[in-house]
């Protein structure tokens, strides 16, 4: 796929591959918090998946935002951006779903970065 439709800091980490850690890791009190997030991060990559695939754009928005206010909260801004990327490009940009495969891709790609 070609990320010639992501916005320039996105582009630069679908290029990264390195582990993304929260940045409350060494936070005593959130330790539990973050790992509770990173284990359930699986399931929100499935149903962004599924809802990409089946093409319910309003179900991706709302995964999107949900994705970025957690990620943000957990400690993970680079996440928080790239899920903010897709959902301003369907909610405010008004694009279509069939144009942001790549935009969905990286924000799944960034996910499966997401290290405890």
């Amino acid at each position: 796929m070609s990320d010639e439709h992501l916005p320039d800091s996105s582009r630069e980490m679908a290029e990264d591959v390195s582990p993304i850690r929260s940045e409350l890791s060494d936070d005593a009190d959130m330790v539990q918090l973050v790992e509770s997030f990173v284990t359930d991060l699986a399931a929100r990559v499935t149903a962004i998946q599924d809802a990409a695939t089946s093409g319910d754009a309003d179900r991706l928005v709302t995964l999107a935002h949900q994705l970025k206010g957690a990620a943000g909260g957990y400690g993970f801004p680079s996440v928080s951006e790239v899920a903010w990327d897709l959902e301003r490009a369907l909610r405010y940009e008004g694009q279509d779903l069939a144009d942001l495969r790549d935009q969905v891709a990286n924000l799944l790609a960034v996910c499966r970065r997401v290290s405890r």
